[in-house]
């Protein structure tokens, strides 16, 4: 492990590193046996200012058919177990594919412990959810069904039952997958879901046409003084790159703020020792969504590795204006505590991320960053096909 993880650790905290070691041996097992997704990519062309193209597994091309169906079965409420909840409910299209909770409501209006982020531009992530447990948007889509306080599935075999019993669906599938109804698997589900989220992805806004249309009239005096905070002294270009001729505004990376870490850090050394102790039991969908003490444990839940710990998947800033409450926990509730937050270094904790520290912005400085975080609002947001 890197000396520097533990740089900032206080000599109460140094009974964790044993424990962390130990989670870390058990990670790098559990990395291997799940192994690594090697389905080959191509790329079609976005078409839309400001982003690049747009990765399509070859195992599962696009199709205008396949993308139809994929948008029926995501609006679909009989796929819940009390007919109330479909991919649609968390990730609304009208509300920029977000639900506007702290944190999700499912099945019994039962509650998680994290925040819906929006589906918007999700193709460009090289893995789904705040932590990153699943590689793609077609494993992805398959999780939410079963937990039990989403979709509250029993099996994937209830949906599928409904896909059979339905002459819509069943005509649908074998139009686009070319099967017949006693083939038809959760795996076609999932990748007709996928490829209609496929199309769900935004630019053109008017830092775009500022940065790559070179329309140096699209964005505010105040906007461009944010840009340049935000390239500098900001620093947040580190996280959420901008390219030289495309900007998704992430980096694949996993990075600790210390947001809701405090609820976990005063019996740390005691989750450690559970997850120690459970090694052959890998952190599940279920338990993140409904024990907080794993949720909390960020990526470090998915990994065992130490400079996981309390980190969590950095968010495209895309249309960002449009879509809190922000963080995984839904805890900040305005772009203003946001700036704030990283303003002031992050909330401090041992395995806060190196690169998180005061930035000593000034009100004006606030009020710029701010401008330009909402520049990046698309004009026109996808929506359901027609």
């Amino acid at each position: 492990m890197k000396v520097s993880t533990f740089s900032r650790i206080d000599s109460k905290s140094l009974g964790y590193i044993f424990l962390i070691f130990v989670f870390y041996c058990i990670g790098c097992d559990s990395q291997k046996k799940k192994g690594t997704d090697l389905t080959e990519l191509t790329y079609i062309p976005s078409g839309i200012l400001g982003l690049p193209d747009i990765p399509v597994p070859k195992n599962n091309p696009q199709s205008n058919d396949k993308v139809s169906l994929g948008a029926k079965l995501y609006s679909d409420k009989r796929f819940s177990s009390d007919g109330t909840v479909s991919c649609a409910t968390c990730h609304k299209p009208e509300q920029a594919f977000v639900d506007k909770l702290k944190v999700s409501k499912g099945i019994k209006n039962l509650t998680g412990t994290r925040n819906a982020p929006t589906v918007l531009n999700a193709v460009y992530y090289k893995s789904q959810f705040w932590d990153g447990r699943r590689n793609d948007l077609e494993g992805q889509s398959k999780d939410p069904l079963l937990n039990p306080v989403e979709h509250g599935l029993s099996s994937h075999d209830d949906l599928i039952k409904v896909v059979k019993s339905d002459p819509e669906y069943t005509s649908r599938f074998k139009s686009v997958f070319g099967i017949d109804s006693d083939s038809i698997q959760i795996d076609h589900v999932a990748m007709a879901i996928a490829s209609f989220e496929r199309t769900i992805v935004s630019g053109n806004s008017p830092f775009d046409r500022y940065r790559f249309g070179k329309d140096e009239k699209a964005l505010s005096e105040s906007a461009i003084r944010g840009l340049n905070l935000y390239m500098g002294k900001a620093r947040c270009q580190d996280c959420h790159t901008i390219g030289e001729t495309y900007a998704i505004f992430i980096d694949d990376k996993f990075h600790n703020l210390g947001v809701g870490f405090k609820r976990i850090q005063p019996k740390l050394e005691e989750i450690l020792q559970k997850k120690a102790e459970s090694k052959n039991s890998p952190t599940s969908d279920e338990e993140i969504l409904t024990n907080l003490e794993s949720s909390e444990l960020g990526r470090f839940a998915v990994t065992g590795v130490s400079e996981d710990l309390g980190a969590f998947k950095t968010p495209t800033l895309r249309n960002i204006a449009l879509t809190s409450p922000y963080m995984h926990d839904g805890s900040l509730t305005t772009l203003e505590k946001v700036i704030d937050l990283y303003d002031r270094g992050g909330e401090t904790n041992p395995f806060l991320s190196s690169g998180i520290r005061p930035l000593g912005l000034s009100g004006q400085e606030k009020a710029d960053l701010l401008s330009f975080l909402k520049s990046l609002t698309s004009p026109v947001l996808p929506s359901m096909p027609k």
